[in-house]
């Protein structure tokens, strides 16, 4: 119990390793609008609350210094053929490309996974609740704490029922860091 609270602690005030200064946290929100392109037909919107943390903070291990995991809370809905909710949550690892970056933008690439529940079917898809990879590039941008990032994006139910037709599209957000 005494290592859980602990452990709890250095998660919600960690220290900084070795002098260094600390990455601060970063809150923010986007606006993405999707394209299915396999099976085609479905076009979806998205508003999304963003959390950006050190990855070395929240994992406990040694990791680069231009990664960071991110977090991301959805909700949205379809708006072809017809007006359907979504509702997603993802955890995803992003890496700055530093070797790019310019005086207003810095280059990165992020991936990873979540759930995604969607009111819509499509033939063969078997699930409304779905696992959702989604690997894509983005930049900030400007002085201003702005962001945008196209990703592709996955729903699937990873075999867990008969019917697994996979839904494939291409997601464009863009959104900003308010801290």
């Amino acid at each position: 119990m005494r290592r859980a609270g602990l452990l709890l602690l250095l998660l919600l005030f960690p220290l900084a390793a070795g002098g260094e200064e600390p990455v601060p946290n970063r809150f923010g929100a986007a606006l993405s609008a999707a394209h299915t392109y396999s099976p085609g037909g479905v076009d979806f919107g998205l508003v999304t609350a963003v959390a950006l943390f050190d990855y070395d903070r929240v994992w406990p291990h040694r990791a680069p210094e231009p990664l960071r995991f991110k977090v991301e809370a959805s909700l949205g809905a379809s708006s072809r053929p017809r007006t359907r909710g979504i509702a997603s949550a993802n955890m995803l690892a992003l890496y700055y490309l530093e070797g790019w970056r310019t005086a207003r933008l810095r280059p990165y690439v992020e991936a990873g996974i979540g759930l995604i529940y969607t009111d819509f079917q499509l033939p063969g898809q078997g699930l409304r609740l779905n696992f959702n990879p989604q690997a894509g590039i983005g930049a900030e941008i400007g002085p201003a704490p702005w962001f945008a990032a196209l990703r592709l994006h996955h729903l699937s139910n990873a075999n867990l029922h008969d019917d697994n037709r996979g839904v494939n599209s291409v997601l464009l957000q863009v959104g900003r860091y308010f801290k």
